[in-house]
């Protein structure tokens, strides 16, 4: 087992179980591995993929990836800024952004394609040599004195001293060991993205405002960018086929300018766009049972205002690794990771649900732009 140089070996577990491949569960892997616990990963689908448009790396997210020891190889995959601009939806340029590295030669902000960080991280789980199962998930959990017992999907079981829940928004492992708990809810808006190459001229993350429907930008790439807008949700009875997707988009789009203007007159069919509606919720505490706990998106599920729901799971595996590496028996470890995340994840899902509501109220760009910037600088303080 692979121990990263200066790092101390955990006491309290030995075995760890992560439920859920994804930036959470990988994030916690990697953090435990390096300290060497004994993890395995596992993840239902067969094919460990992940879709989606880009991200959008913010300062605070940079941090948390310098745990990691991660951001040579997102500055090298991805795209690195150093501010946004904001634009009126007609393409008139308003003022910049300026969003100044959180510590000395960290990059200030930037953007990379969902599945090349994927690709990123699952290259540091193999190296660490983090046994990986696909095709599974979590039927039975009980926790037994030092440890959980589990019964796997396809029959087989095992026993560890520590199971993470990391599964996503409809979290197994919540539904099967937090009855106290629930599905995150609908805030009425829905978010458009479409992946696309990039506008001439563009260097930073812009932002569209003054329409209905707020529109962002980011740089995921030499030439590759994600774009987003927001809308409110109206309920259907089936999904968008891809031919509706297009059209839509395109619609929502008319009368913007700027780049957003030139995305779409240049989307094509084989551009990848997605739509979904929004759904957040903070789960109240306990966070942990028995030797059972959960990160992520399946405790802490948010909406994409702040640019924050990977940023915040990756800084809930590392603060989770770094309470376990106290010389302090393990439930106590997991009593106080809760106690470090509450706050900060509150606000964070509170200020985003917020900001949405705001936005289907019609409230002023001034006065949302405020309300992003405070949380902004909150999420600046050390997590």
């Amino acid at each position: 087992m692979t121990k990263r140089r200066g790092a101390t070996m955990i006491s309290s577990i030995s075995s760890a179980l992560i439920v859920g491949g994804g930036v959470g569960g990988m994030a916690a892997a990697i953090s435990l591995a390096e300290r060497g616990v004994a993890v395995e990963l596992i993840d239902l689908d067969p094919e460990w993929r992940v879709y989606g448009a880009g991200i959008t790396i913010t300062g605070p997210t940079l941090r948390a990836y310098k745990h990691l020891g991660m951001v040579r190889d997102i500055a090298e995959q991805g795209a690195i800024t150093n501010g946004s601009s904001i634009f009126h939806f007609t393409g008139k340029h308003l003022h910049d952004l300026d969003e100044p590295a959180l510590e000395e030669g960290l990059p200030a902000t930037g953007g990379i394609m969902r599945p090349v960080l994927h690709h990123i991280m699952q290259g540091r789980v193999r190296a660490l040599e983090v046994p990986v199962r696909l095709g599974v998930t979590v039927d039975a959990l009980a926790n037994d004195g030092g440890g959980v017992k589990v019964v796997f999907s396809d029959s087989s079981t095992g026993r560890y001293d520590l199971v993470i829940g990391a599964d996503s928004v409809h979290s197994r492992v919540r539904s099967l060991a937090f009855p106290h708990m629930g599905e995150p809810e609908r805030t009425g808006q829905g978010c458009w993205r479409i992946s696309i190459s990039r506008p001439p001229g563009l260097e930073r993350g812009e932002f569209y405002f003054g329409h209905q429907y707020p529109v962002g930008i980011t740089p995921c790439g030499e030439d590759a960018v994600y774009m987003w807008m927001l809308t409110p949700h109206v309920r259907r009875e089936r999904h968008f086929d891809d031919a509706e997707l297009y059209d839509q988009l395109k619609a929502n789009l008319a009368g913007f300018g700027g780049s957003a203007g030139w995305i779409r007159d240049n989307m094509t069919r084989d551009d990848w766009i997605n739509y979904r509606p929004l759904s957040a919720r903070l789960q109240p505490g306990p966070w942990s049972n028995g030797r059972i706990v959960l990160l992520g998106d399946a405790v802490h599920a948010t909406t994409p205002h702040l640019a924050s729901g990977a940023g915040m799971a990756v800084e809930s595996a590392i603060v989770l690794a770094e309470e376990l590496d106290r010389d302090v028996p393990a439930e106590s470890a997991l009593a106080a990771y809760e106690a470090r995340r509450f706050d900060r994840c509150k606000d964070i899902v509170d200020t985003s649900i917020s900001v949405g509501r705001l936005q289907l109220e019609g409230g002023s760009p001034d006065a949302i732009g405020a309300r992003i910037g405070a949380a902004l600088h909150r999420l600046a303080a050390p997590f």
